[in-house]
């Protein structure tokens, strides 16, 4: 008979290197008697939802709260599989039943946090944020949802501020480098965002997304990618409105010539950022491969 503890440990060290597939099938060695045990699911759970089963996950931790009663972290899976399947009172019930148990719990309250923060409830997810943080101020999940609540505010300058501070404290985690590569993405930081998602693709490679968020950065650095940056950093729909507002104005004080040369240099623009990129995509993915 295979002895549980091996097992998990092995499982656990699957999971810790982004190995899902490989944990789920280790831990279906377990005995009979340990398949259900509460670090088992907690398992089973972290691994589905590395995979994204988040129905399964939710299974997982009903079976694993039904074989061994009230249980904070298999509370906190169930939170979290019922927020992904957008049952978010179900969600709340449950991660609430869990702080009752732990009520100093970072990853309850980060979870919870993350709830607030996806209702609109940013005040609150911020308030829980600064509970879990005097608990555990270095945590990778306090990192990751004080970065998620600023981006929620609209606070990209801060969120990049703490996504260089969690990649300084945990130079190691791959999730640090993928929030530092999205935050700078989203200022327009082509560089360093590439850079972020490159480190984290090395340091996690069975992670697809990743991989592709890295592959994309890569076609933005590309020199033909240039005049689009603006693009990559306002979005086509706030470029259009600036270029629009441009021809307007220019037409209005009377200089109906200028307007038309602009006019025409935004159409040149348009078919460049629509003939270029694929183009710069398909050759650095042959390079990529």
């Amino acid at each position: 008979m295979t002895s549980p503890q091996p097992v998990l440990h092995r499982a656990q060290a699957l999971l810790a290197t982004g190995r899902a597939g490989q944990a789920l099938t280790e831990l279906a060695t377990l005995p009979a008697n340990e398949v259900t045990g509460s670090w088992a699911m907690q398992l089973r759970c972290a691994a589905l939802s590395q995979l994204d089963r988040w129905a399964e996950v939710g299974d997982a931790a009903r079976a694993g709260l039904a074989a061994n009663g009230p249980d904070p972290d298999l509370l906190l899976w169930l939170g979290r599989a019922e927020h992904e399947a957008g049952r978010d009172q179900a969600a709340e019930r449950a991660l609430l039943d869990g702080l009752a148990l732990a009520p100093n719990d970072a990853d309850l309250l980060c979870s919870y946090a993350d709830l607030c923060a996806a209702n609109g409830q940013l005040d609150k997810a911020g308030k829980l944020v600064e509970l879990a943080a005097a608990r555990e101020p270095h945590a990778p999940v306090v990192y990751a949802t004080r970065i998620q609540i600023a981006h929620a505010r609209g606070d990209d300058r801060e969120a990049q501020r703490i996504s260089r501070e969690f990649v300084g404290v945990h130079p190691d985690n791959p999730v640090a480098h993928a929030l530092l590569g999205g935050t700078s993405a989203a200022r327009g930081h082509i560089d360093t965002a590439y850079e972020g998602f490159r480190q984290a693709a090395a340091a996690r490679p069975t992670e697809q997304v990743f991989a592709e968020s890295a592959l994309e950065l890569r076609v933005a650095r590309h020199p033909l990618m240039l005049p689009l940056r603006p693009v990559l950093r306002f979005g086509a729909l706030k470029t259009w409105l600036v270029a629009v507002a441009g021809i307007l104005l220019l037409r209005a004080i009377g200089l109906p010539v200028l307007a038309g040369l602009l006019g025409f240099a935004w159409l040149i623009f348009c078919v460049y950022s629509w003939v270029v990129p694929p183009l710069v995509r398909k050759r650095v993915r042959r390079g990529w491969s």
